[in-house]
């Protein structure tokens, strides 16, 4: 076995400790988990046939998401060239609204989140959702530290607003 494919096979296992992780990004940009899942399939074969580009020493996490968020924003703007159909049911048909006081609130965050302008609900999920730094954020995302910290603010602020919860008590 070669040098370099001794220090691939501990980027593979970490990769596959990260796919967690990827599964949760992937799920800012796809709001159907089968899209999300395919989502993360291209971004670990893309990782894994470039995993000689991957430089040791830097994060492999970042590394991962820059993947992951080029790939969706290239497979998008094919999308939008092709114009699909919706999502809507054929038959017309909606399901029913859950009863349960927690479940209609986590769809109403559902909600709000998925209004927020994509970059918003990129940073919001890498720093408020995945815990990573400002730092890895303005890496991943290819923006300034300035940049992320704004956009969160913004998208914490939109979220708060589309909830109704945005007014201060007097």
């Amino acid at each position: 076995m070669s040098e370099s494919q001794l220090n691939r096979d501990p980027a593979r296992a970490d990769i596959v400790r990260l796919i967690p992780a990827l599964r949760a990004f992937a799920r800012t940009f796809c709001r159907n988990s089968t899209d999300a899942d395919d989502l993360v399939q291209e971004t670990l074969m893309k990782s894994l046939a470039n995993l000689d580009k991957f430089e040791p020493g830097t994060k492999l996490k970042s590394w991962l998401f820059t993947i992951m968020r080029n790939t969706y924003y290239t497979r998008s703007k094919v999308l939008g060239r092709e114009a699909p159909g919706t999502d809507e049911p054929v038959s017309g048909d909606t399901p029913m609204p859950a009863t349960q006081e927690l479940s209609a609130r986590t769809r109403e965050v559902q909600r709000a989140l998925l209004k927020l302008p994509p970059h918003y609900r990129e940073v919001l999920t890498l720093v408020a959702i995945l815990g990573e730094s400002y730092e890895a954020t303005a890496e991943i995302c290819d923006c300034a530290v300035g940049t992320v910290k704004s956009r969160l603010n913004r998208a914490r602020h939109q979220i708060l607003h589309e909830l109704g919860e945005d007014t201060v008590p007097k």
